[in-house]
């Protein structure tokens, strides 16, 4: 259904402006959507709640979804914090054999858990590296 404005909208200098997360919506700004959706439609013809009924249900779906993965982010940021700490004062070499020592520190960042040696070398804590 096209709904065309019956006046010009003034644009003011907030509205112009992008958001920082234009493309996400969260379940609030949904709602509101979906009122003014329901506030604007054709009097004469207007639409079946059931399909705002299944836009609800389907937004409420990808939301619960989202929330599982970020605490499944969650779980496995954990679990890399409790391997890292276990490397601590141990020897480990990189999977070529090339760089060896024993790890000084750990971090998790977007590579996932990386050791920094003695030396001040790095290591990406990954298949093939040999901790003794």
């Amino acid at each position: 259904m096209a709904i065309s404005a019956t006046s010009p909208v003034a644009s003011t200098p907030a509205a112009s402006q992008p958001a920082p997360h234009a493309s996400t919506v969260d379940y609030d700004s949904f709602l509101k959507l979906l009122v003014t959706q329901l506030q604007n439609q054709d009097p004469t013809a207007p639409t079946d709640a059931t399909a705002f009924m299944s836009q609800l249900a389907s937004f409420s779906n990808v939301e619960q979804g989202v929330k599982s993965n970020a605490k499944l982010d969650s779980l496995i940021s954990m679990a890399q914090i409790t391997q890292a700490d276990s490397l601590i004062g141990r020897t480990a070499t990189s999977a070529n054999g090339e760089t060896s020592g024993i790890v000084r520190s750990v971090r998790v960042d977007s590579n996932g858990v990386v050791a920094t040696l003695e030396s001040g070398a790095t290591l990406n804590v990954a298949s093939g590296l040999t901790l003794s």
